[in-house]
């Protein structure tokens, strides 16, 4: 007949509850602050010295193209560049598809 079953009142919680909350954050920021230093800072690190040698191209240095193409610069102008890739063979591609700076004397043939 006592389908009902008595009700109780729940005790307080303990007194350390907010430093619990806290606790249970920490893993979280240590993952953001490995991430931080894992990726993202490598990646700005690498954009800005990307930016600079894009600033430093001058005519005469040897580059090679995001499509593999290895040639001489004979122009640079604000966003693009003209590369040398054979004798009198010359194509314009964007500043932006240069990925590297060849040290001088590479390219013997042109």
């Amino acid at each position: 007949m006592f389908l009902i079953s008595d009700a109780y009142a729940q005790t307080a919680p303990a007194a350390g509850g907010a430093a619990g909350g806290l606790m249970s954050f920490l893993p979280i920021i240590l993952m953001f602050v490995v991430l931080w230093f894992i990726m993202i800072r490598p990646q700005m690190k690498r954009q800005k010295e990307t930016k600079a040698m894009l600033e430093a191209l001058a005519k005469g240095d040897e580059v090679v193209t995001a499509g593999g193409i290895l040639g001489k610069v004979s122009k640079v102008a604000e966003q693009y560049v003209t590369v040398e890739i054979a004798a009198n063979t010359e194509i314009t591609v964007q500043k932006s598809a240069v990925t590297t700076v060849l040290p001088k004397g590479t390219l013997k043939a042109l």
